[in-house]
């Protein structure tokens, strides 16, 4: 064995974004998550803006309530009714918002033709599990009701989300389900949360891994579901690994990274969904880590996987099924 690989899990790690990560962990070392909570989010909140590219031209961005909900609002310029996107964002349900998102959703609302609804969902601990869900199924409320005046398609909804977005991304599905509402076109899942269970071999094996840690996983999750063993830790909404049935969902796109903690909760829903027939494409990058979306303009292949996910969107977005690959 390659005495180098043996000393480091993640030596095949594509170089630009071993080197974004290095700059990443200057900001926010390991142990940053002990940090007093405004700390922790003024420190994320500047190192995103500091990566922040300009936004693509024509998208019209601006800031909107969706029901009481704040959300920022990317609509492609003089498209008069466009398919929409319910985003919402990664950082373990504790940070982040649109400050560190902005320039992900504008690209993306820019290369697929989507008006994308980032929702500024209220955070935990302060507001854990199910308020998020709370605030998404507002913001689809909203959509549904009040899109065609702002130029979304309401019969046309995907839910979209990167990490702990990708949690509520599948709830927000469920919850639908559950109500007998209409359900989303698609769903669109970037290195999502899945679920609650930190002994996958993926979190074991990248426990120490760039961007993010086993130990970062196990306080966010806590600060979401509250202290491990109570009952949210048992909802299929908020892990939804844990469901029986999923046959009820709309077609999926999953994306997963290699030197990622997370890397087998998206491997496993797809598998969830694979068996009951709802189709499903996956794909893994094998030299990217979490958060590879926010790297797109500082490593090849992370663009590369920037590309697929919005290409998976477009396509679900005009009723095609979602790429396998």
């Amino acid at each position: 064995m390659n005495d180098t690989v043996a000393d480091d899990p993640h030596a095949s790690l594509d170089p630009g974004m071993r080197h974004f990560y290095k700059k990443l962990t200057e900001a926010t070392p390991p142990g940053a998550e002990s940090w007093p909570l405004d700390q922790q989010r003024a420190a994320w909140n500047a190192l995103c803006q500091s990566f922040q590219a300009p936004r693509p031209a024509g998208v019209v961005v601006s800031d909107i309530v969706c029901n009481g909900v704040p959300c920022r609002f990317y609509k492609p310029e003089g498209a008069p009714l466009s398919p929409g996107v319910i985003y919402g964002h990664g950082g373990g349900w504790v940070l982040g918002g649109p400050a560190t998102h902005d320039d992900m959703c504008a690209e993306l609302s820019a290369a697929t033709g989507t008006a994308v609804l980032l929702i500024d969902y209220r955070l935990a601990p302060e507001h854990p599990y199910p308020a998020q869900l709370e605030d998404s199924l507002k913001v689809w409320r909203w959509a549904r009701q009040e899109g065609r005046a702002h130029g979304i398609d309401p019969d046309n909804l995907i839910a979209a989300g990167d990490s702990a977005g990708g949690q509520m991304s599948v709830a927000l599905a469920m919850a639908l389900s559950e109500l007998s509402l209409p359900q989303l076109q698609g769903l669109v899942l970037i290195y999502p949360v899945l679920g609650a269970n930190m002994d996958t071999p993926s979190y074991h094996r990248n426990a120490d891994a760039p961007c993010l840690t086993r130990m970062e996983m196990r306080f966010y999750l806590e600060s979401f579901l509250g202290p491990e063993g109570s009952a949210a830790w048992r909802d299929p909404k908020a892990a939804p690994n844990l469901a029986g049935d999923v046959s009820f969902l709309p077609p999926t796109y999953i994306t997963v990274a290699a030197h990622d903690p997370l890397r087998d909760d998206g491997v496993i829903f797809a598998g969830k969904l694979k068996a009951a027939n709802v189709p499903v494409g996956l794909r893994e990058e094998p030299v990217l880590a979490h958060s590879y979306m926010r790297a797109r303009h500082h490593s090849a292949p992370a663009m590369e996987g920037f590309k697929a996910i919005a290409a998976a969107l477009k396509a679900l977005a005009n009723g095609a099924p979602p790429p396998a690959r």
